[in-house]
């Protein structure tokens, strides 16, 4: 159970701060039934021809497109997923102009489908798919419909826009993501080992008043921050809003 200090620190601080940053990982998104890459059922933990990291990787999808699709619907795709309390209370937050950003590394849509607006998307997004040779768009549904390997009206292969190991993160994103935590007079990280780079670099860059860190298990910036709570983001927000 959080400490009832830092309940009430934390709860002080979000209903009276107006220039909240929100960084968050695979544990925001635990709650909703996505598991995440390192936890005990998470996809480290499962047993395939291949390491999910080569699975996942840019050359694999090239060299063995149809394994690399078998391994994404079964483990990748949670199209009946929901927000939780962690999705939806920043979504409150940011619509009574008290959350800036919303800086994500998940790639399952649900701060945008719980009505975040200004959400950043680190690794991408399993809802947009493009055309590899005429770069057609393609929602999820096309995805999850296919008999085999998703093929656009071209004859190309749709590839989901989502960052594959081997691939560098989209630098627009980061530089936005950079320029909001920057600017942040709050930052709060959450659901997060902060040992993925460069993703977790990006914490860094903040320079504001009151960082805040909830997730259950060490990081390695949690002697930096002033509030550090071991439980569930989703708990937490809940919890406190």
């Amino acid at each position: 159970m959080a400490d009832t200090g830092a309940l009430t620190r934390l709860r002080d601080i979000l209903l009276h701060s107006d220039n909240i940053v929100f960084f968050g990982g695979a544990g925001v998104s635990t709650e909703s039934g996505i598991p995440d890459f390192r936890g005990s059922g998470g996809l480290y933990n499962t047993k395939y021809a291949y390491p999910p990291e080569t699975i996942l990787s840019h050359s694999f999808f090239i060299s063995n497109t149809s394994e690399f699709y078998r391994f994404y619907w079964d483990k990748m795709l949670y199209p009946g997923a929901k927000p939780n309390k962690a999705h939806l209370a920043l979504a409150k937050l940011e619509k009574q102009g008290k959350v800036r950003a919303v800086i994500t590394q998940n790639i399952d849509d649900l701060h945008t489908r719980a009505g975040s607006v200004h959400v950043l998307e680190l690794h991408g997004s399993v809802t947009r798919n493009t055309c590899m040779a005429c770069k057609k768009q393609y929602p999820l549904d096309v995805i999850l419909q296919a008999a085999g390997v998703p093929l656009c009206s071209c004859g190309g292969i749709i590839k989901p826009d989502v960052v594959l190991y081997g691939e560098g993160l989209d630098q627009r994103v980061m530089n936005d993501a950079a320029r909001a935590i920057q600017a942040a007079g709050v930052l709060v990280v959450g659901g997060t080992s902060l040992n993925v780079y460069p993703a977790a670099g990006l914490i860094n860059y903040f320079n504001g008043h009151t960082l805040i860190l909830i997730n259950q298990s060490e990081t390695p910036y949690d002697s930096r921050a002033d509030i550090v709570i071991r439980e569930s983001i989703g708990q937490t927000l809940g919890t406190v809003l």
